[in-house]
């Protein structure tokens, strides 16, 4: 299944959205990785050129969390799927509820297409409030508190069967900068992985 495919066939705006332009079978998916916003030039994205932007922080987050990965490839051969939830890039320092709300149909489709996940990761404060909203939808609550990440690490939370994880954002130079939250993003990696090795 073409992951770009089924999603451009969704009956909503699709002006400057990026998906993720993937072959994959998805009952081989047991864990999906929601980075927060796809980058301007898409060749730069998860799916994109193998030197691209994103994958040149996502390898290494893998590679300090023990797993020897050197490719997206390799991280789909363990079960992962990356994506984002916001599918057009930001243009500004932050993004907005509007951007947040325009993706939510993409990412939600893109959601339901695994029929074996048993863990998503939320990579970040957009991938969480836009799973929120979600997960607001149909259970008429948030599936993740709202409070800060590093107090939910360490909880077990489950929506619909299936754990999520909030951790850090994975992408762009903030994780450069900030080495504890790569520490952390690391940490929380490898247990996604321990979790669907089960």
């Amino acid at each position: 299944m073409n992951i770009k495919n089924e999603l451009e066939s969704l009956p909503f705006e699709k002006s400057n959205m990026q998906f993720c332009n993937v072959e994959i079978d998805p009952k081989k998916v047991r864990a999906i990785m929601i980075n927060e916003v796809v980058p301007a030039d898409p060749k730069q994205d998860f799916y994109g050129d193998d030197d691209a932007a994103y994958l040149q922080t996502t390898i290494p987050l893998f590679q300090k969390a023990g797993i020897h990965v050197n490719s997206i490839s390799d991280i789909l051969n363990l079960g992962v799927y990356i994506t984002n939830a916001v599918k057009v890039p930001k243009t500004e320092y932050t993004v907005s509820n509007v951007l947040i709300e325009g993706s939510l149909p993409f990412l939600e489709k893109e959601l339901s297409l695994f029929p074996n996940v048993k863990v998503i990761m939320l990579m970040g404060d957009v991938a969480k409030k836009a799973f929120n909203i979600i997960s607001k939808k149909s259970a008429k609550k948030n599936a993740v508190p709202g409070v800060a990440t590093y107090k939910l690490r360490s909880s077990e939370i489950y929506y619909a069967g299936i754990r999520i994880m909030p951790s850090y954002i994975m992408t762009g130079q903030n994780i450069l900068i900030e080495k504890s939250k790569f520490e952390m993003a690391a940490e929380d990696i490898s247990v996604m992985v321990n979790l669907i090795q089960q």
